[in-house]
């Protein structure tokens, strides 16, 4: 089948497929990713019903690949009955390894904070200043303040976080943070954590060897969650959904940020963080291929060839709930739902033979348990 110049031809089971979560994609999406590959093209129902996934999961696993340019799909408007194709593995790994290891344009950055700060001076905010900061420090419009300098700036948010909040939102369009800013973020960052805030952090995936990660210390999918997107239109914060913060001049920090509480300004602001943090992915740390057991090994090879629990449980003497819980330890350790997802891990990791591979059920007949 040819869908847009992409022709499908899948892979032989057990071949090896790339895993995409190393390059910033979520295992939702790499397990769909590595579905399509291996067993050819599908709609989201299909999908959703051979790897037990909700289908509100397989529809953002699959919105995610088509954003990263990994599959393609027929025009059908039903999304549902869309037939979705993989595009080779190869050529997929090539471009997300590019887009993440692309260095930020500082110019188109810049371009896009005053593409944002101008849509908001059509819209809602005609005081907002655009390019050149107002004179004086202190309000300067209706609930709009000028903080002049860095320094003030940091100082305003450390009043702002010190009574009870619940919640922080950050974005920022940098890949390497400065040294004055990791200092600032994350003292902030873990007191806001410890408080239990609700943490929301949207940043760019890092440029190629750059090891610095201020919010490293907090562990993601908590009370934090930190998000990458290839594209993120400016630097902002928002406190308790009551208060915004954005630099002045988006090329030069030191000239401070203006805080913003003007009502519509900040819907405006929230709808644009919502919107890119959707579209978002979290950054994935790549999982270590696990080591299996002997028997664990055995069992798998034997499920592979067509043996069912009873009759596997038989050849290894041990009882079907001990292959029941044999199965479902295996499952925890590589956070996967369903045993079908499971043979794509193990195949994924080389740790289990294909099929076509596995050797014949006699040869495990003196096996001891």
């Amino acid at each position: 089948m040819t869908i847009d110049g992409v022709t499908s031809s899948p892979l032989p089971v057990g071949a090896a497929v790339p895993s995409l979560v190393r390059w910033g994609l979520s295992s939702d999406a790499d397990l769909v990713f590595r579905t399509l590959v291996t067993f050819g093209p599908r709609t989201q129902r299909a999908l959703a019903a051979e790897l037990g996934l909700a289908g509100r999961r397989t529809a953002d696993a699959l919105a995610e690949l088509l954003e990263s340019g990994a599959v393609v799909s027929t025009d059908d408007s039903r999304t549902t009955t869309r037939i979705w194709t993989a595009r080779r593995p190869d050529a997929v790994v090539s471009m997300l390894r590019s887009r993440r290891m692309r260095l930020v344009d500082r110019h188109a950055t810049t371009t896009q904070h005053h593409g944002v700060v101008r849509s908001l001076r059509t819209s809602v905010a005609p005081a907002l200043p655009m390019g050149i900061v107002p004179g004086l420090p202190g309000g300067f419009a209706e609930d709009m303040l000028y903080l002049p300098t860095r320094e003030d700036a940091s100082r305003r948010v450390s009043e702002l976080i010190a009574p009870p909040i619940h919640e922080f939102l950050s974005m920022s369009n940098v890949q390497v943070v400065d040294a004055v800013s990791a200092r600032a973020a994350a003292p902030m960052d873990t007191a806001l954590f410890e408080r239990g805030v609700q943490l929301r952090f949207l940043g760019m995936p890092p440029a190629d060897g750059d090891t610095l990660d201020v919010s490293g210390h907090l562990v993601n999918g908590t009370s934090y969650q930190r998000r990458e997107a290839a594209e993120v239109p400016l630097r902002l914060m928002v406190i308790d959904r009551r208060t915004a913060l954005l630099p002045a001049d988006p090329e030069d920090l030191e000239r401070g940020y203006l805080e913003v509480s003007r009502p519509p300004v900040l819907q405006a602001l929230l709808a644009l963080f919502d919107r890119h943090w959707r579209a978002a992915v979290a950054p994935q740390r790549w999982v270590a291929p696990i080591e299996l057991s002997d028997r664990e090994r055995t069992l798998i090879t034997l499920l592979a060839a067509g043996h069912t629990d009873q009759t596997a449980a038989e050849r290894l003497r041990i009882s079907t709930r001990s292959v029941t819980g044999i199965m479902r330890t295996m499952m925890d350790r590589l956070g996967v739902e369903n045993r079908f997802q499971l043979g794509l891990a193990l195949g994924a990791l080389r740790v289990a033979a294909p099929p076509s591979l596995a050797f014949q059920p006699d040869e495990t007949s003196d096996l001891e348990s």
